[in-house]
């Protein structure tokens, strides 16, 4: 008796804790989210199913699939993911890497975007010509690019020129800058990058100050070139983990584009053995019309 007690509860124990094994659990960030934006943006959904389940960032994310069999999600691209215990999937067909990102073989991604003050609308001369540099020293040095891959977005660094050389354009870095203060604003998910970026270029410009006053895509426009450029939020960089939209009329900023891209993998618990998705079956699911794995590919 003892024995099919011992069983039974083992039985429970491999197979209870999954529950349905083939049912799928979709788990989702909040609304606020640049990387939601971007991958419903990707896999085409508007309604997402009532049934999934809101985490509030990337690692709690990573933490709720890695706990959940029947569990999938998303997440950005960054070399941790790889050792945080869950699987990444393919999307149609190609594996998410730098590589297959840069030359756009992996579709599902996003662009970090930057827009600056207009020309002559900054607090002074030398702050204006201080963000001169700064944008740069992330988009044209190797240096700058190598920091933010470093910080886990994804740039084709062997484009990049000596800081060296580029510096000559900027003599304002050679100057003692402690009195300036570079304040930017917008997405989220450019913050790891951004700041480290600061940082590294604030001792090679002078011990500049900087503030890193990241809180949504919608408000980087709003705080360099609209509603809230001249309020107590007032940037003088603005960011988006996202294209500007059209009526974010960036054209108006001294310089505006983009700095690095980002992937949007998605993610399952590592005992699942699905090893790709297509956009499709990410769309059903996401909108409900798929709530089995058994579905997947069908």
């Amino acid at each position: 008796m003892k024995k099919l007690v011992f069983l039974f509860s083992f039985l429970v124990t491999l197979c209870g804790c999954k529950g349905d094994i083939y049912k799928i659990n979709i788990y989702t960030r909040d609304a606020s989210s640049g990387t939601r934006e971007a991958f419903f943006k990707g896999i085409d959904v508007e309604d997402i199913s009532n049934d999934s389940i809101e985490v509030s960032s990337n690692g709690d994310m990573i933490v709720k699939v890695k706990n959940d069999y029947n569990s999938i999600g998303y997440v950005s691209l960054n070399e941790e993911l790889f050792d945080t215990g869950v699987s990444i999937l393919s999307f149609e067909g190609v594996f998410p890497t730098y590589e297959s990102v840069l030359d756009k073989t992996y579709t599902l991604q996003r662009a970090f975007s930057y827009v600056t003050r207009a020309k002559d609308d900054f607090e002074n001369e030398r702050e204006e010509q201080l963000v001169d540099a700064f944008i740069d020293f992330i988009t044209k040095s190797k240096e700058g690019m190598l920091v933010i891959q470093s910080a886990g977005g994804i740039v084709d660094a062997s484009k990049g020129q000596p800081w060296e050389e580029l510096k000559v354009n900027h003599p304002i870095v050679l100057q003692d800058n402690s009195d300036l203060t570079i304040i930017t604003a917008g997405s989220t998910s450019v913050e790891k990058t951004i700041t480290l970026a600061l940082e590294v270029f604030k001792a090679m410009a002078g011990d500049f100050n900087f503030m890193v006053n990241q809180t949504g895509s919608s408000d980087g426009y709003k705080r360099v070139l609209g509603s809230e450029k001249d309020g107590i939020n007032a940037s003088d960089i603005g960011f988006s983990s996202r294209t500007f939209k059209k009526e974010e009329e960036v054209s108006k900023g001294k310089y505006a584009g983009e700095y690095c891209l980002d992937a949007v993998v998605v993610i399952k618990n590592k005992e699942n053995t699905l090893t790709n998705i297509s956009k499709e079956d990410l769309f059903k699911i996401y909108s409900g019309e798929i709530t089995s794995f058994k579905e997947i590919g069908n």
